[in-house]
């Protein structure tokens, strides 16, 4: 409660420091609370009885809210971790070190795509190839990476169907009968042939002709169809038939979606159906949504090993009224399906880290800047921010007995015997004033059961810094696609 306490009262000061007296937030003199407290024992023992939710219990957790005002609607979902989709308990430091093998393959991927260049300290630099860039939800290894599901119903009569939820991919899409090529999931594969919305997508279509998805047809005389291919770069894939169909949260059935309905996939985490795409570009639920939505949508990711759901909700309703804080929301035509946010900078102890600013910035030229992924876990910097940020906090922890580098981690602390441990607080400073300080659980996290704990943060030698879901959790993020802006806080998932 302590952390939660320290969040809110930052983003409301955060909030009325940017209506103030923006210019003077990018100062490094600025006095934000120095430490914070990190239960580290009370983190340990979570994490030690965190037992695995069986499927079918889960199956009984599909509750999703949705209403009417005079704000427009409101759709919201349960959002569920991987961890809770696994049968089996491996052990913290084994679903640990998994985690953070899709997390490299995933950031690799994004990179070679989006980041630009691979020089040292992400001077810009590089190529990009049309080519390279498909739909952006990158399917990780072979048993693939989501990292968040949600429960959704597919069809008439609808057909319920775990899903991969992803910010920077603009595909919905789901295996489907005849399957000629098909992975392992929890429930049946959808079969169109059952449902009486389903309606494949003519070639004449305007949605196939502007499907940047779509790359031909099948079929012959009349009877000629959309075919869609999205490629993930790692051999993974999907390939079908596009269409239109029935979605359905709850009670609430939303129609005309267009999906992909594959025939042909390779690569996706096993448990899930297909891919739930709330990116920015125009074939992502929240752009079919539309004026339903009115462009927006919120979610909150939950903690690792917490027992609690996360949520996933669309709609105007879902926004935060009061005390969040807002930045701009930045457009990069080259890759319009990722949300950027302008970052000036990084604060550890209430000061803000001595880093050139252009470091953060996306070019005219679409190169670097920061992007929001809900499929990263761990935030990712240019190795000068980082070095500088890593170091600065190495500093003001010198009390605290280190351990050994971890994976990617290289900032470690040997946590054992500690109940609790008082340590810097890190902040990220946004282009316009607004600070948002983390929870010490973010950034700090327990990487096994017996107390090691790592700076939760990464070096990349592109250009690209991408702020991950760890930093995210317990924290409401909503986008404001209408008005340009994203917002964090102040509620507590």
């Amino acid at each position: 409660m302590v952390e939660v306490a320290i969040l809110i009262c930052l983003l409301q000061l955060a909030t009325a420091t940017a209506t103030a007296t923006a210019t003077t937030a990018a100062a490094s003199s600025l006095s934000y609370p120095s430490h914070q407290i990190l239960a580290v024992q009370e983190i340990i023992d979570t994490t030690k009885s965190a037992a695995q939710v069986p499927q079918t219990q889960l199956l009984d957790h599909e509750t999703i809210e949705s209403g009417e005002s005079h704000g427009g609607k409101r759709w919201k979902l349960n959002l569920v971790h991987r961890d809770k989709l696994s049968e089996n308990d491996d052990g913290h430091r084994r679903r640990t070190e998994a985690r953070l093998k899709r997390d490299v393959k995933r950031v690799a991927i994004l990179n070679s795509r989006i980041g630009g260049n691979h020089t040292k300290g992400g001077v810009e630099g590089g190529r990009f190839e049309v080519e390279d860039f498909g739909s952006e939800v990158i399917s990780g290894m072979r048993q693939g990476s989501g990292e968040y599901f949600v429960r959704i119903g597919v069809g008439s009569p609808p057909r319920s169907q775990y899903m991969v939820v992803d910010s920077g991919s603009d595909v919905v899409w789901v295996q489907c009968l005849p399957c000629k090529q098909c992975y392992q999931q929890s429930d049946p594969l959808f079969d169109p042939a059952s449902s009486a919305s389903f309606v494949a997508v003519s070639c004449a279509s305007p949605v196939c002709q502007h499907a940047e998805t779509a790359v031909g047809c099948h079929g012959h005389g009349g009877g000629r169809w959309c075919k869609y291919e999205v490629s993930y770069g790692d051999g993974s894939y999907t390939k079908g038939t596009l269409a239109l169909e029935t979605l359905s949260f709850g009670n609430t059935f939303i129609r005309n979606v267009a999906i992909g309905c594959g025939h042909r996939n390779q690569g996706l985490f096993v448990g899930a159906a297909g891919l739930l795409g709330i990116g920015g570009g125009s074939m992502s639920l929240v752009s079919q949504l539309g004026g339903e939505a009115g462009g927006a949508f919120s979610y909150c990711l939950v903690s690792r090993g917490a027992g609690s759901l996360g949520s996933l909700e669309f709609g105007r309703e879902s926004l935060p009224t009061d005390s969040a804080v807002w930045v701009p929301l930045l457009r990069n035509p080259r890759f319009p399906s990722f949300y950027y946010v302008g970052l000036s900078g990084l604060g550890v102890g209430g000061v803000q880290v001595t880093i050139p600013e252009p470091i953060f910035k996306l070019s005219d030229m679409g190169h670097g800047g920061v992007v929001m992924d809900t499929g990263t876990a761990v935030t990712r910097l240019p190795t000068v921010a980082y070095a500088a940020f890593r170091d600065t906090f190495i500093v003001q922890t010198t009390n605290l007995p280190r351990a050994p580098p971890v994976s990617i981690f290289d900032t470690c602390y040997d946590l054992n015997g500690f109940v609790t441990v008082r340590v810097p607080t890190v902040s990220f400073y946004f282009s316009g004033g607004p600070v948002l300080t983390l929870p010490a659980s973010n950034f700090l996290i327990p990487v096994d059961d017996m107390g090691t704990f790592c700076f939760a943060f990464a070096p990349t030698s592109s250009g690209l810094s991408i702020i991950g879901n760890i930093q995210q959790e317990g924290i409401q993020i909503s986008f404001d696609s209408t008005n340009g802006l994203m917002g964090f806080g102040p509620n507590v998932c």
